[in-house]
Parts: C-alpha cells; sequence; structure tokens
C-alpha cells in the first residue's frame, strides 16, 4: 500500500515523513490571525485488504499503550426520559490519559518511533498536552509542551506526573500555538500541533471506524448524526475523514449529518457556516473567547477553513450552546446516564438536547464524549454552585 498527504485545497501530493505539515505553495497565502492553509490529508493507492482501520504507519511502531477501541453504549434512562431509542454514546474519556486526543498521540507516537524523532512538541489548552504527554510516557519519547497559566490543574498536573516538560504560557492557546512552533522551528523537534501536524487529523478518524463496526455489532443499523464538540476543528474533520475512507472501502453508503456543536463564547466556525463575514473570508477577524468549555476555547480555529469544507461538502450542520446549557447538559450526562463528562464534552450532548426536536427519534445520534469531567472539576463546581 502506498501511502502520501494530499493537500486538501490544490491536489499537491507529499512523503510522509516527520518535518511535512503543509502544504509549500497553499502555506504561502497564509494571512494573520486566520485559519491555516495548505491542511493535508492521508490517502492511500491501493485499497487495504483485511485491514480494520487503515492507517499509514505499520502496527509495529505503535506504543504499548490501549488507544481507542472505547465503548459505545446506550444511555436507558436518558433515552427513556427523552423518547430517543437511537440515542448512544461514545465513551473516549476511557482512553489511557481521559481524553480522545490520545487518537492522535498514538499515531503521531507511531510515526516518531518509526523515524526515530528525539522529541515531541505541542500546544494545547490542556487534553492535547496530557494526551500526548501520556502515550509519549509509554512510547519513551521526550515531550515538551506550551500551555495557558489558566489551564485546568488537573491537566497541568497530568503532564507533569507523565514526565514531559511543562512550559507554562501567560496568554491564549493561540499564543502558547506559535511559541510551539517558534520552538520546533529552531530545535527540528516534531511538532504535534492540532491541525499543523495532518497526522493529528488522521489518527482521530479512527472514532469512525469504532462507531460504524459497533453500530453493525448491535444491529442497530447505520450511523444518523454524530454530535462534536468543537473547538479548532480537528476532531470534526477527523470524523468526515473517517467516513470518507468508510465510503471509499465500501463499508457504508451514505455520509451520517455531522454537527459541530460551538459554546457560544467560542463559535468561529458556526459562525463562519452560518453567518459568514464574506464571501472571500468567512471568519472574518477573531473574537477572543470565553467559555467554560475550556477545551474547545480557541480564538483562531486552526483547522477552521478545512472543517468548513467538509461541513459544506457533506451538508453538516452547526449548533451553539450557552455555558449554562453546558453545564446543565454535564449534570443531566452525569446523573442521567452515570458518565462525567468535561465542559467541552457536554457540548455535544447540550447541542443533541437543543436541536433533538427536529430529528426523528428513531435515528441513531452518536455523541462524542471526549474527556473526563475530573479533568476540570472547577467547572463542574460552578455548574453545582460550589466554591473550589
Amino acid at each position: 500500500m502506498q501511502w502520501h498527504y494530499r493537500c486538501a485545497t490544490c491536489d499537491t501530493r507529499y512523503e510522509i515523513v516527520p518535518g511535512r505539515y503543509l502544504c509549500d505553495p497553499c502555506a504561502r497565502g497564509q494571512q494573520p490571525d486566520r485559519p491555516l492553509e495548505g491542511i493535508l490529508e492521508v490517502n492511500w493507492e491501493v485499497d487495504p485488504q483485511g485491514t480494520a482501520v487503515p492507517l499509514p504507519v505499520e502496527a509495529e511502531w505503535f506504543p504499548a499503550i490501549p488507544v481507542g477501541n472505547t465503548p459505545l453504549w446506550a444511555p436507558e434512562r436518558l433515552r427513556r426520559e427523552f423518547a430517543a431509542p437511537g440515542l448512544w454514546l461514545k465513551d473516549d474519556t476511557c482512553n489511557p490519559s481521559g481524553s480522545f486526543k490520545d487518537r492522535a498521540s498514538y499515531l503521531v507516537a507511531a510515526l516518531a518511533l518509526k523515524h526515530g524523532v528525539k522529541e515531541i512538541v505541542l500546544a494545547s489548552t490542556g487534553n492535547a498536552a496530557s494526551s500526548m504527554a501520556a502515550v509519549g510516557a509509554a512510547a519513551g519519547l521526550p515531550v515538551k509542551v506550551f500551555l495557558p497559566a489558566a489551564a485546568p490543574v488537573a491537566k497541568r498536573i497530568q503532564v507533569l506526573q507523565y514526565g514531559a516538560e511543562l512550559v507554562s504560557v501567560d496568554g491564549t492557546y493561540d499564543q502558547a500555538f506559535d511559541l510551539s512552533l517558534e520552538y520546533s522551528k529552531k530545535t527540528g523537534s516534531l511538532s504535534r500541533n492540532t491541525a499543523y501536524n495532518p497526522l493529528t487529523i488522521e489518527g482521530k478518524k479512527t472514532v469512525a471506524f469504532e462507531i460504524d463496526h459497533d453500530l453493525l455489532q448491535a444491529e442497530a443499523g447505520a450511523c444518523d448524526h454524530v454530535f462534536v464538540p468543537t473547538g479548532d476543528g480537528v476532531i470534526l474533520a477527523g470524523v468526515y475523514r473517517g467516513f470518507e475512507n468508510l465510503l471509499k472501502l465500501g463499508r457504508i453508503a451514505r455520509m451520517p449529518v455531522v454537527w459541530a456543536c460551538q459554546a457560544e463564547g467560542s463559535s468561529a466556525i458556526a459562525r463562519a457556516l452560518q453567518d459568514p463575514f464574506s464571501a472571500s473570508d468567512p471568519f472574518g477577524p477573531p473574537r477572543p473567547s470565553k467559555t467554560v468549555a475550556d477545551s474547545i476555547a480557541v480564538d483562531v480555529p486552526r483547522n477552521g477553513s478545512h472543517a468548513l469544507a467538509k461541513l459544506k461538502r457533506y451538508g453538516g450542520q452547526a449548533v451553539v450552546v450557552s455555558d449554562s446549557e453546558i453545564l446543565a447538559a454535564q449534570r443531566k450526562l452525569s446523573a442521567g446516564a452515570g458518565l462525567f463528562a468535561e465542559p467541552s464534552s457536554s457540548a455535544a450532548f447540550a447541542g443533541w438536547l437543543k436541536v433533538r426536536d427536529r430529528l426523528s427519534s428513531e435515528e441513531n445520534c452518536v455523541l462524542l464524549i471526549t474527556g473526563s469531567g475530573l479533568k476540570d472539576i472547577k467547572a463542574a463546581a460552578t455548574g453545582l454552585g460550589l466554591e473550589t
């Protein structure tokens, strides 16, 4: 099987090697404070045979840590309460670091091991950092993370416990992102920055294969809707990439409706889809993010243009929810299903609650629960009216 990167904009092909991040000609048109241009996708030339999930790195290079194959389960009490027999929870809190981001870190680590990379560097709001630190520990790979000082304490402690080097940034995620890029360019370290490294999208596609497999095993039929917590748009693009692969392989007949669930205080992709700034610049100037859902709080959605193109191509939707709706959904999901999700994950449930009357109760609706509530107990305490 021959693998390559392909530019999602101009179709230019590149070899899959460390240090290849964006398409050169497209990236030259990058404007300040706008989503990344020249995003690369992974493609193959010969269809894989007998491969559950086709990935561009051989199995022997993946570190010994159990990433993925997380439960897809039916929340029976919520199903009864909302008369929604097709409601499903994809529970990625069961990943080693308690986060969906382990899927991307797992593939990045495998490429690093294959090519003898000496250090991985990234910026994060917290989950990607703790994820890469955990997977890096299993792989024996040094990891350096640039993390905003305002990141939840639990995520900072995870990073340090796993043995990664933490650089605290007195600023936003976007500032941490820029600092990490400066460092990787200066040192040659492999950047795991979300969207910038194409494997962060590719690794996340595995969730689509698992959803399809588990629904078939449950004899529940095809996936109709997927609700995705959305900040920079990388998880959204990864979900789409997985279902695109499944279509290409003939394993599914149609693309499910993918919902970008965004917080009011960080809703750039929803705005660009529903009320674009202009035809040539749908995002417009960035707005400072402010939301209790820190994991989806970004001023500039780095994968915004790529994610927006997927939503438009496949008829995807966006739903915007308030912080109060997010915290109420977090409590309902915990008390009604026994699943304690962090606010960003709860945005997926809040989004479903907001639009469920527009959907058939028989349709299969999968909520991506991307992070454990234990990663941010301060936000949960706020929702409960407690002080921490």
